[in-house]
């Protein structure tokens, strides 16, 4: 069980580390831009720059879609610190109207998704489960 104020620190973060598992079964992991709306997470390949548009966390997530998306909080006063966790399963959205509500709310998110608005394609992750874990209680 997840807390509000956990869930919505997650969803209020400018950036989380998707974990995606590759052929081999070894961990693959990277920042992304994301936007959570109720138990979905979603991110878009932006037009930052990239060695190809078809990238390894694409690759993975179609052969192994179990991912993990991980917010969390570092101060050096660690009495503040915090980590929120979202497990689940993720797919490439191909539906046009779905893929473009995605990206919708992660230009709504971000303001330089305003000025350069992402091409995809776009990941959408279901949550199955949250974890989390603060040194304070919240």
């Amino acid at each position: 069980m997840i807390t509000d104020a956990r869930r919505g620190a997650f969803a209020d973060a400018s950036v989380g580390r998707l974990a995606t598992i590759d052929a081999a079964q070894r961990p693959n992991i990277v920042p992304i831009c994301f936007a959570l709306e109720g138990e979905r997470v979603f991110t878009a390949i932006d037009a930052k720059p990239k060695r190809t548009r078809e990238l390894k966390r694409l690759e993975n997530i179609r052969a192994r879609p179990a991912v993990s998306v991980l917010v969390d909080h570092f101060e050096e006063d660690w009495s503040r610190l915090w980590w929120v966790v979202a497990e689940g399963t993720a797919e490439i959205v191909s539906d046009p109207a779905k893929a473009e509500r995605a990206i919708d709310l992660l230009v709504a998110k971000y303001s330089q998704y305003q000025r350069a608005r992402p091409a995809g394609p776009v990941i959408a992750i279901v949550v199955e489960t949250w974890r989390s874990w603060a040194a304070t209680p919240s």
